[in-house]
Order: C-alpha cells, then sequence, then structure tokens
C-alpha cells in the first residue's frame, strides 16, 4: 500500500466522501434523506484499494448531522479538494479512485430521485465535481517549471499564507501551488480556485464602458454630468478621466493632501465587526464627493475607487441594466468565464477557494479572523469582483487580443497618462529587460490576485493569493517585491531578478 494516511487523513476522506452524499440528501435530491443517504453509502462502500479500506470503517466520527445546506458546504467542499490534495501528492492513481468513488456515490444518490434533479441539486454536484477537479497541482501542459514553482514557494515564505501561479507562454500551460488553503491545514491552495480580485475589477469595467462607447451609446470625452447629473459634478470631468484616475474626485476609501484623509471604515475590528453592511453605490459616490477635490480635472492623477463606482453608475444608467448584467452580455458570456462573479452585495464566494483572514489588535493581544466571507459592497466597483486564475487569463488574453474591443478603443485603453503609466483601466510597465506588460493587480482583505500580458495577449501571468492581512497592510512590501519577482522571471526569462 503506497498510501500513508494519519487519523485525521482519513477522517477528512470520511467526511469528504459521506458529506458529498449528506449534502445531496439536504438539498433536496429526493423525497427521503434516507434513502438517498442508503444509495450513496451503498456506492462509497465498494471503493476498492486502500482508499476502500478506509470508506468502509465506521462513520460514527463524522458529525454532519443537524446542519443546514450552508454549514454542510463550509464543511464538506473544503474537504472533497483537501482529500484530493493529500492523495495526490502521495498516489494519483488512489486520487483517481476517491473521485470516481464520490462521483458514483453523487450519482446513485440523485438517481433515486424521480426526473431531472432539481436547479438546487444540479448546482451541488457541480460544486462537489468542482472541489474534487481543483485539488490537482500538476502542471497542465505537462511542462516541468521547477524555476516557477521555486518563485511560489519562496513568496509564500515570505509571509503569504497561499499562492497559485499560471502562466501562458511559448511553452504551453504551467500551474503550481503552494502554501495552505486554510490556517491550521495542510492541503494547498485548489488550482483554479475563486479569489477576490480586488482592483482587477477595475479593468473589467473599464472594458464594458468602452464597449458601450463602441456601440455609441457613450462618449469618451464627454462631460459625466451628462449621464449622471444627480450628482452635480464638474462639468470638466470626462469619462476618459474616470477611466484614467484625471478626475479629481475624492477616494471614498480615503485620500492624501498629503495628509490623511479618512474616508469609510475598512480596516480595524471596526470593519470587521460590520463587515457585512450593505453600502450602495450611490452612497459612496455621495461621500466622497463631500469632500474636497483632490486638483482640477485633468491636470494631475490620483487612484480613487470613486471613479469607478461612478462608471459602474454610468453604465447602469445608459443601459438600464446592472453592471453584471451588462458584464455578462459583453465579456462573462462571450468568453464563457463561468468562475467570475460580480457579487454586488453578496457575501459569498463559490467553492473553491482559499481563505482569507484579517488581523487586528484588541485588548493588547492579536485577534485573527476568517474574513472570506464578507460584503463587498464597501469598496463596489473599486474591487469587489471575484474570479479564477483561468478566467483572469481568458479575459486579459482575449482583451489584449483584440476580441473585446475595436483596435482603436484597446490603443486607447492602453495608452498612458505620463504619471503613473495607467491607461484606461489598466497600467501600462516597462520590464526590466525592454519589454511591455499590460497590468492590474487587486488585492482586498486577505487576497490578491495578479494579472499581466504581452500587449497581444500572447504571454500571461495570473495568480491568486490568500494571506493575513492587517490595518498596517503589513505584506505590501513583499507583494511588490513578489510581483517584480515574477515578472521578471515570466517575462524576462529570471534574467532581470535580483
Amino acid at each position: 500500500m503506497s498510501v500513508t494516511l494519519t487519523d485525521q487523513d482519513k477522517l477528512t476522506l470520511r467526511t469528504a466522501a459521506y458529506g458529498a452524499v449528506s449534502l445531496l440528501a439536504a438539498a433536496g435530491a429526493a423525497g427521503s434523506p434516507h434513502r438517498i443517504a442508503t444509495e450513496g453509502s451503498i456506492a462509497l462502500a465498494s471503493a476498492t484499494g486502500p482508499i476502500g479500506h478506509v470508506l468502509a470503517a465506521k462513520t460514527r466520527d463524522i458529525k454532519l448531522n443537524g446542519k443546514t445546506v450552508a454549514e454542510l458546504a463550509d464543511q464538506v467542499l473544503p474537504a472533497l479538494t483537501e482529500a484530493m490534495s493529500l492523495l495526490d501528492e502521495q498516489d494519483p492513481a488512489e486520487a483517481g479512485n476517491f473521485r470516481s468513488t464520490v462521483i458514483v456515490a453523487v450519482e446513485a444518490a440523485t438517481r433515486t430521485h424521480r426526473g431531472e434533479p432539481s436547479p438546487a441539486v444540479a448546482e451541488m454536484v457541480r460544486k462537489i465535481t468542482g472541489a474534487l477537479d481543483a485539488a490537482s497541482v500538476a502542471p497542465l501542459s505537462g511542462v516541468d517549471r521547477p524555476e516557477l514553482q521555486k518563485v511560489i514557494q519562496e513568496i509564500v515564505d515570505s509571509g503569504f499564507t497561499g499562492m497559485t501561479l499560471r502562466v501562458h507562454d511559448e511553452r504551453g500551460e504551467w500551474v503550481g501551488s503552494a502554501g495552505r488553503r486554510k490556517l491550521g491545514q495542510t492541503a494547498t491552495p485548489p488550482v483554479n480556485g475563486h479569489v477576490r480580485i480586488g482592483s482587477n475589477t477595475k479593468t473589467f469595467t473599464a472594458t464594458v464602458v468602452l464597449q458601450l462607447v463602441g456601440e455609441g451609446r457613450i462618449g469618451l470625452d464627454t462631460p459625466v454630468d451628462d449621464y449622471l447629473p444627480e450628482f452635480g459634478l464638474d462639468r470638466r470631468i470626462t469619462v476618459r478621466m474616470l477611466l484614467q484616475h484625471t478626475s479629481g474626485v475624492f477616494n471614498f476609501t480615503g485620500d492624501y493632501y498629503p495628509e490623511h484623509v479618512p474616508g469609510i471604515v475598512w480596516s480595524g475590528q471596526e470593519w470587521v465587526d460590520n463587515r457585512f453592511k450593505t453600502y450602495r453605490p450611490e452612497e459612496l459616490v455621495r461621500l466622497a464627493l463631500s469632500k474636497p477635490a483632490r486638483f482640477e480635472p485633468g491636470t494631475d492623477w490620483s487612484y480613487s475607487n470613486t471613479n469607478y463606482v461612478l462608471a459602474r453608475l454610468l453604465v447602469e444608467k445608459v443601459t438600464g441594466r446592472s453592471l453584471g448584467e451588462e458584464m455578462r452580455r459583453l465579456i462573462l458570456g462571450p468568453l464563457g468565464l463561468s468562475g467570475t462573479v460580480v457579487p454586488d452585495t453578496s457575501p459569498e464566494i463559490p467553492e473553491p477557494h482559499a481563505h482569507a483572514y484579517y488581523r487586528y489588535g484588541e485588548a493588547g493581544r492579536q485577534e485573527t479572523v476568517d474574513v472570506t466571507r464578507q460584503n463587498p459592497s464597501w469598496i463596489s466597483t473599486g474591487g469587489d469582483m471575484i474570479s479564477t486564475t483561468q478566467d483572469l487569463h481568458t479575459f486579459i488574453s482575449a482583451l489584449m487580443g483584440g476580441r473585446l474591443l475595436p483596435a482603436e478603443l484597446l490603443a486607447e485603453m492602453c495608452t498612458p497618462e505620463p504619471k503613473a503609466g495607467y491607461g484606461l483601466g489598466v497600467f501600462v510597465q516597462d520590464t526590466e529587460c525592454g519589454g511591455t506588460v499590460i497590468t492590474h493587480n487587486g488585492g482586498i482583505s486577505g487576497h490578491g490576485a495578479l494579472m499581466y500580458s504581452t500587449p497581444d495577449g500572447a504571454k500571461t501571468l495570473t495568480a491568486a493569493l490568500n494571506y493575513v492581512d492587517d490595518a498596517e497592510l503589513s505584506l505590501a512590501e513583499a507583494f511588490q517585491k513578489a510581483t517584480r519577482r515574477l515578472v521578471n522571471e515570466v517575462f524576462c526569462g529570471g534574467q532581470a531578478a535580483d
């Protein structure tokens, strides 16, 4: 037997396997939960090999009774991913055996339903399958890239909880993962798990605005006040200035004049205690407009989340639909980005995902809280979206490859202003080896995402990070060093790395 499992590992396997059946019962796969459990358990007990011995053991130590569907999902879906990870590390054949066994059990459970499974059950089956498939850490192209694995391990060792990297280049596609999916566990982050992408949201939003410019529904150099007169904006502020951060509008998350002027609360214990609070975009804009402007419109550059909340409201006013609906019409649907979500006020993040944490001081001691679930309306279109490294690759490659915007608008997007090198929703950066990359990164309360591409979309780097955040943003310097190291490795062949 090539698999060595601790008692905790065995409990993880049993919780994952029998939990999947329990989830379907709780979700209403058939009229009789007992019958579902019986059918699924028979299938699990028929497993062969070392995994069969584990699953045939008594399950009295598994505590799944009395839980809601959401509580079961929170316990079982991560266990499925962790089970696949620990088996894949020791014996890929046994990982395949485990996956097949669970799928057979799921099919047996749903087979007891008369007619087609309900939408809720179908969605649960999709989540179970996704959790099983997310754990593979083998390079998808079969290409061994030890230098990339080494870099992400070094990044994790610098203080991050976990990281997943996806690279597309002339050698094919490579995906790797390092660190931990969750504090206190050993499973690595899922290679195509969901992550809150922070300010990468701005690139998606800018693309939608420019697509509407291409449709003739928005004028790039038209005053925003023409579309949103209810805010009384300075008539000199144009749509272009929103997308390029040259409007001078105060940043509702706080700004500098050069002294700090606070905005909404988004850090510390107060934010932790109120992280499910709902903000509406109009509320964020009015708060920002109650503060003095940074500068005269078009005369300087300053990064402001308010610009992109105004862009959201502009899209919704012009189209009569939500930004999420327009995003699905113009980007997510055409590109098949099934892992990308515009959450609005929902605190949920689809499985599988790595966990995000926040640390704060209370009564002289440090408290660390899992903040994976939070209401992202506090940042709104400044950085609320959820995606995967695969979807980010597909998006930025298609965008730079000319599949989403006409050539003249793509050129506008990638023409940077001189101070910060910011185009319309993207940074245009020179590499240390003389090339150019188009990028936008983002971080939000313990989750981070990287997105880089060559100007033609042929080579991309996308990554997801999970970490312990805090009010001091103590990992910010490590984050900058990490991104520089990765860019040098992928786009310069490591030749310019320190």
